[in-house]
């Protein structure tokens, strides 16, 4: 399934900001459709996705609402890939068949579609996308992101970072670069930008169907 609107796919390593940029271009009347959303949704209490999951790693991993475990999962899922291939296998397919749904319904003038491991499954997502754009930012201040929003020691956010693509491999998909790097009048420049060129690009797009 293709999608109709003009679909901007935003990404971003961990602690990048992309929940951030993608606030700001939603403001600016742009539909915002977020994957980790579906997901928490797909493994909430009575989500499409819980049946597999407790059959896959049973009752231990669920909360006490019924939803999954998000903190048992994560570390189960770090301690053993095979595990992580299991629940990615599970999700990642309802994951983007909701996506592709979702872009079906939408009236706005473009659409973000916001997938945090989009260089891991570029293949699966490059058909419902016109272009990439990138939220980048240093190393370091994903880290210190990180830890300070999770409460987690900078080792387990470190290893949290190198689980992901590398930066270097982000950037080489990126048709639009997106720094923030705390800046905020700097960061709304950049996005009032890529707003106006994504409308232009969209009115564009339509014109040729």
């Amino acid at each position: 399934m293709t999608s109709k609107v003009y679909c901007i796919g935003l990404t971003g390593g961990v602690g990048s900001g992309k929940s951030t940029v993608a606030d700001r271009f939603a403001e600016l009347g742009a539909a915002v459709i977020d994957t980790d959303v579906i997901a928490h949704e797909l493994t909430g209490p009575d989500g499409r996705a819980m049946p597999a999951i407790i059959a896959s790693f049973g009752s231990e991993i669920i909360s006490s609402t019924g939803a999954m475990d998000r903190v048992a999962m994560r570390d189960r899922v770090f301690a053993d890939p095979e595990a992580r291939r299991t629940l990615e296998a599970i999700l990642h397919p309802m994951i983007r068949a909701e996506s592709a749904l979702r872009l079906q319904t939408v009236t706005a003038p473009y659409a973000l579609l916001v997938v945090p491991l989009l260089v891991e499954n570029l293949a699966s997502y490059q058909h419902l996308l016109n272009c990439i754009a990138v939220v980048d930012c240093e190393e370091s201040q994903q880290i210190s992101r990180i830890a300070s929003r999770s409460g987690l020691s900078l080792e387990q956010a470190k290893s949290i970072l190198a689980a992901q693509a590398s930066r270097t491999f982000r950037l080489q998909i990126a048709d639009d670069l997106i720094e923030n790097r705390g800046d905020i009048m700097e960061l709304d420049h950049q996005i009032q930008q890529l707003h106006h060129k994504y409308l232009k690009q969209a009115l564009a797009a339509s014109c040729k169907r």
